[in-house]
């Protein structure tokens, strides 16, 4: 980089998910104040930003991604002064907040939303998308919302339709009104005010839609939005910002995050999340890991970013299954593969994001019943493929490996019975497993899980070559093994892990060997990875430090 670096480059992020993080009160929810009690585990790892998914009020349809109140917290969550100190308290450990910022849509009970469809004379209801009915009195048309059923919601006070591109208890904001905008952007400085030093900005590549011609996502006003924003908000403060889209591609990243387009930091793209999902039922019948088409994702996004942009590096988050049950081994091989996971994602260029309890190697729910879910999406589109007509075993299968409650059960702290979560009943079963896999049980265990992420975090901020490395793929074609050098001036750092459960050979090139210090040998003793053949155990990750030639 020709820049000075910014503050955030080196840093490692944590996503708290507060309602299943740490309850301090005993109702069962997580609140902020638990998140307080538990800087020190956060300290301890090493991490330096901390994304917190929403406390702002809302009713909970969404848990939380539906708000009612951009200015206040959640009562279950605490109050303002509670969020103050956690803001303090982080500070004082050098961790920054970044708040999770859900503008596409509000809660349909949020002052405005309630305004809005009381009088279509309102100010307010410009602030959303409304289309008379249709001649027949239905809605305008059958576009289909991304939590199942019809995109458009039928409001008798005005007799109009709302478009709800979720659910219908979040209808979308209309970002072509400039009364919306301002507002947000005012509501945005107001919490940069208070001491956050950024925003993940849920799904913001939907905020430019044209709805009337089925622009809706990377919409034709999206980055004059995105720039506005940028000016009014952004510009001359030293925050840090990361735009989710599930539809950025490598060839429209550098809209978002290029270093002249005074838009973005990083984006969340989830190319590799959607590689192994099924063409038709999408994520609910889930495809086998093809690790060679997998790591060709990873190697297209760190090519496309490297001159310019910069990459969010992750496998999980609330939204996403645990990465140990999706692509490692629950069984046997559960520590080392969730070493191996880490330790390839890690190592790679940008900023890693790691999801409360990955870093203990927490699994999925272990759910085999609708009624034990909780979430809005999954209900929803329960009803809506048992009508396409996947069958309701196939239905519960495909949750039980990708449904986002898989990442929503309480943080697992100790073996006790409430997991060291709450005293209370807890809003979602907490994993049995807790009595094996918590915190405490790992926190002085130099081979424990959370010892590995502790290493890697603490690497990333000890050698520049992680950081600035180039990043080149090695042995792209190999079913088992995830291989790759970062170089940065006359260091070379190797990675190679097998992502399997059974040995793998391999012919190492003369690139990708290397010898000097290992960093990492999860298996066994390594000195070196020499040029030719080479056998890693299941599992196994070795990274070296060496020279370039």
């Amino acid at each position: 980089m020709t820049r000075q670096a910014p503050w955030w480059l080196d840093r490692t992020a944590y996503q708290i998910y507060p309602r299943s993080f740490a309850d301090a009160d005993g109702d069962g929810v997580g609140d902020i104040p638990g998140i307080i009690g538990r800087l020190d585990h956060l300290a301890d790892l090493g991490i330096g930003l901390i994304w917190l998914s929403p406390v702002y009020a809302s009713p909970m349809a969404d848990n939380g991604y539906d708000i009612s109140n951009y200015q206040d917290i959640a009562p279950e969550y605490g109050t303002l002064e509670d969020f103050d100190r956690l803001v303090a308290e982080a500070d004082r450990r050098d961790i920054g907040i970044i708040m999770d910022l859900v503008v596409n849509h509000s809660s349909d009970q949020h002052p405005w939303f309630l305004a809005a469809k009381q009088d279509r004379a309102s100010p307010y209801h410009d602030y959303y998308y409304w289309r008379d009915p249709a001649p027949d009195g239905g809605p305008p048309d059958d576009r289909r919302a991304y939590f199942g059923g019809p995109v458009w919601t039928f409001v008798p006070e005005v007799g109009r339709y709302v478009f709800t591109l979720f659910s219908p208890q979040q209808p979308d904001l209309n970002w072509q009104n400039p009364a919306v905008r301002n507002a947000i952007y005012t509501m945005m400085r107001w919490w940069l005010d208070r001491g956050v030093r950024g925003f993940r900005m849920d799904v913001i590549d939907l905020i430019g839609k044209d709805i009337d011609r089925d622009l809706i996502v990377e919409g034709p006003y999206l980055h004059g939005f995105l720039q506005e924003m940028h000016r009014e908000v952004l510009a001359g403060r030293d925050v840090v910002t990361v735009g989710e889209s599930w539809n950025v591609t490598r060839e429209t990243a550098l809209l978002y995050c290029g270093r002249d387009r005074k838009e973005l930091d990083m984006v969340f793209q989830f190319q590799h999340i959607v590689a192994g999902w099924d063409a038709k039922h999408g994520k609910w019948r889930p495809q086998p890991l093809d690790l060679v088409a997998f790591k060709k994702v990873w190697t297209d996004w760190q090519q496309a970013l490297e001159g310019d942009g910069w990459n969010s590096l992750f496998l999980n988050n609330h939204d996403l299954p645990r990465s140990v049950s999706r692509y490692g081994d629950t069984g046997k091989w559960r520590d080392r593969s969730a070493k191996a996971l880490a330790t390839a994602i890690h190592l790679m260029r940008g900023t890693p994001f790691v999801f409360q309890g990955e870093e203990i190697g927490m699994t999925n729910a272990g759910f085999t019943r609708i009624t034990q879910y909780r979430d809005i999406e999954l209900i929803h589109m329960h009803r809506e493929i048992r009508e396409q007509g996947l069958p309701e075993h196939q239905f519960l299968e495909g949750a039980a490996v990708t449904a986002r409650d898989n990442a929503r059960t309480p943080m697992q702290w100790d073996a006790s019975p409430g997991a060291g979560f709450t005293t209370g009943d807890p809003w979602i079963a907490i994993n049995p497993n807790n009595a094996t896999i918590n915190v405490a049980a790992q926190r002085d265990d130099p081979m424990s899980v959370l010892a590995h992420y502790r290493h890697l975090i603490a690497l990333r901020k000890q050698h520049d070559v992680i950081v600035r490395g180039r990043f080149v793929p090695w042995l792209e074609d190999h079913p088992q093994i995830w291989a790759y050098t970062r170089e940065w001036q006359n260091e070379r750092l190797s990675v190679l892990c097998n992502i399997s459960s059974q040995p793998a050979h391999a012919e190492i090139p003369a690139g990708l060997a290397g010898s000097r210090t290992c960093l990492i040998c999860t298996a066994h003793p390594r000195e070196a990875i020499p040029a030719g053949p080479i056998v890693l155990d299941p599992w196994e990750a070795v990274v070296i430090l060496g020279d370039l030639d």
